[in-house]
């Protein structure tokens, strides 16, 4: 079975070196490395010219989407692994990958872990990102930090969404999951990856993704929830009944337990352990805000634009 790997890269001098090291470092090499450039100008495309074992195509003005879609439309195999030029790949990543894929499975979903360089950022990684013990192969998702998968399940998904700037690999999970495609988790298949590493750049991520939903149509109940959630919060403290603001506490202790425990895991020092502890609730809601912020903007900009 012959793999090609493709990926796409914008400004991302900072991390493309360890990509490529640890790309080199597989013990199951890809057959072909195909990476689109998006029209970086921070040094990225001179060392993926000197790299002459990567396909490199220069797109300038390329999403994310059209530059996996070229990578993919360029690539010689008929199986597709995909990570981002800013990760670093675990030596055995694709190795561990491929192992669903050689037993049938049309799409491989391997596991992603934080490269926390602070306590910020392991707050930021809690937030969302599943430890291993979490993921379950019914309800998983993968990011396109670490997935594999056929060439016509992907052919039969539609590809990549090119109108859609960020959250193509969910709408194309989602439509994976519509189409009853074998999806198997390869958990052992990791790659690291870097969080935000400041409030502001935390925000936009955010916000940026529940726009992307609110675009493509995805997650509604989802955010459908949050609201009602925070609505019901406001309502409570607005009554200053005793009944409601106790009931309100305790979900929000509940809601922030598991990203405690992440972020208690991912900080490094008993000092960090213990501000994760009253860090992580306000990180949620500050995070919450962010998606409803976003998830409105792009309810209004479906409106304005339609497909």
């Amino acid at each position: 079975m012959k793999v090609s790997l493709v990926a796409t890269v914008k400004d991302a001098r900072h991390g493309i070196d360890e990509f490529l090291e640890s790309l080199a470092r597989q013990t199951r090499k890809p057959d072909e490395v195909v990476i689109v450039d998006g029209g970086s100008a921070d040094g990225t495309v001179e060392v993926l010219r000197g790299a002459d074992w990567v396909t490199l195509i220069e797109e300038p003005g390329a999403n994310i989407a059209r530059g996996r879609n070229l990578a993919v439309r360029a690539a010689t195999h008929d199986v597709i692994a995909v990570s981002d030029a800013d990760c670093v790949l675990a030596p055995d990543w694709l190795e561990r990958l491929l192992e669903p894929i050689r037993r049938g499975a049309d799409v491989a979903m391997g596991s992603y872990r934080p490269l926390v360089g602070g306590f910020f950022e392991a707050c930021a990684a809690a937030v969302s990102v599943p430890e291993l013990d979490e993921l379950h192969p019914d309800r998983f998702l993968p990011s396109a930090r670490s997935v594999a998968f056929r060439r016509e399940i992907f052919d039969a998904a539609g590809r990549y969404p090119e109108w859609l700037d960020i959250g193509e690999d969910m709408f194309v999970n989602l439509r994976w999951r519509e189409l009853g495609a074998r999806m198997e988790l390869a958990p052992d298949a990791q790659v690291w990856w870097r969080p935000r590493s400041t409030l502001a750049e935390h925000w936009r991520q955010y916000a940026a993704y529940a726009r992307g939903d609110a675009i493509a149509g995805m997650h509604a109940r989802r955010h459908a929830i949050r609201f009602g959630v925070y609505a019901g919060l406001a309502a409570a403290l607005a009554s200053r009944r005793r009944a409601p603001l106790v009931l309100a506490a305790a979900a929000g202790a509940l809601y922030a337990a598991r990203p405690v425990i992440r972020a208690r895991r991912l900080a490094r020092s008993n000092r960090e352990r213990a501000a994760a502890v009253a860090v992580m609730p306000a990180l949620l809601g500050f995070t919450d805000v962010a998606k409803m912020t976003g998830y409105v903007a792009g309810l209004l900009s479906r409106r304005r634009t339609p497909r």
